[in-house]
């Protein structure tokens, strides 16, 4: 059986104890097998055997998906990508590209690691408003989605709305018809902000069970703190709280916030956070810091990524998005905590 066929099985039982070994066991196969991240190590002078620890992995910027393609290929095994997912961004922008092996792999993963937060995908219908994403395309949330629609068997059959909030809202109220099911309405930050403020009198509708926002405001409003943002978006839909999703193209796994903007990771994606002046510095006791991420999932790419995104970390192991570090790219994440 080769590495990549007994990992796999390891992954789908991976637990908190477990992780780690797991993760240094990639970490070799990926500092041999990913030429990218070979190569970025070898300029950094590391040497894989002598890592003993997760805490002293050096992870790969994430910058890289931009320029080349990270991907991890044992000898004997080439294989060429089904699918190819791409950063959101602005015209402008040069997208970073995920080169995808296995596309069911990411589906069962991020089911997993979604019904784990939320239960089976067959208790809910899913209603979306993704712009941004749809139009660019090539987006790896909206191939998500379209499994969790697909998946869930739900019934009403109409799920992405680019600006038609009419439509919308119509979908809305006919999965409310339908019952039966609790209703998810999942959108970038700014559709979301959008929505409400072309409905004020939304209060008459029947609304969602759930708001889940993937963040982003894409340079279409201005940022807001998260506390400010929620407190709208839970005025506007009538919710206790607002859900997040974390996640990013070069990952294959995700983290869900049930509310207050703090995220709750399964074992298979694991934050460190550094010092931002530092990329040597990551560790899993700093309360605060830029965000490096082991995400598991990730074996036929790299699996270590130092990420732009700004954190902090609470005694309980969640972990907030605080913003980006200055200078990088406007991303998904672009909500700043309080």
């Amino acid at each position: 059986m080769s590495f990549r066929a007994a990992y796999l099985r390891e992954l789908a039982a991976v637990r908190p104890d477990t992780a780690e070994e797991l993760a240094l066991n990639l970490f070799r196969y990926q500092a041999e097998c990913c030429a990218a991240y070979r190569n970025w190590l070898g300029a950094l002078g590391c040497q894989p055997a002598q890592v003993q620890r997760l805490a002293d992995v050096p992870f790969l910027p994430i910058e890289f998906f931009k320029t080349q393609e990270v991907v991890t290929i044992e000898p004997g095994d080439e294989w060429q990508p089904v699918q190819v997912f791409r950063s959101s961004g602005t015209t402008q922008m040069q997208r970073s590209r995920h080169l995808v092996r296995d596309p069911e792999l990411y589906y069962q993963h991020a089911q997993r690691l979604f019904e784990q937060q939320y239960g089976p995908l067959t208790d809910w219908t899913f209603l979306t408003l993704l712009p941004s994403y749809l139009e660019q395309g090539e987006s790896s949330l909206v191939a998500m989605v379209e499994h969790f629609v697909r998946t869930s068997g739900q019934p009403q059959q109409e799920a992405f709305f680019l600006h038609d909030h009419a439509a919308l809202l119509r979908a809305l109220e006919q999965a409310h018809h339908l019952g039966g099911r609790k209703i998810m309405l999942i959108g970038v930050t700014y559709a979301l902000l959008d929505l409400a403020a072309a409905y004020p009198n939304h209060r008459t509708l029947r609304l969602p069970d759930a708001v889940l926002e993937t963040g982003g405001m894409k340079g279409r409003r201005r940022e807001m703190i998260r506390e400010e943002l929620h407190a709208d978006l839970a005025t506007a839909f009538s919710q206790e709280v607002i859900h997040s999703e974390y996640g990013m193209t070069e990952l294959l796994s995700q983290a869900y916030s049930p509310g207050h903007g703090r995220f709750y990771a399964a074992p298979a994606l694991q934050v460190l956070l550094r010092e931002p002046t530092d990329p040597f510095s990551a560790n899993f006791e700093r309360a605060s810091g830029a965000i490096n991420v082991v995400d598991l999932a990730n074996i036929d790419s790299c699996a270590f990524i130092e990420t732009r995104d700004l954190g902090r970390r609470h005694p309980d192991g969640s972990f907030e998005v605080l913003g980006r570090l200055d200078n990088s790219d406007i991303r998904g994440c672009s909500q700043l905590a309080g």
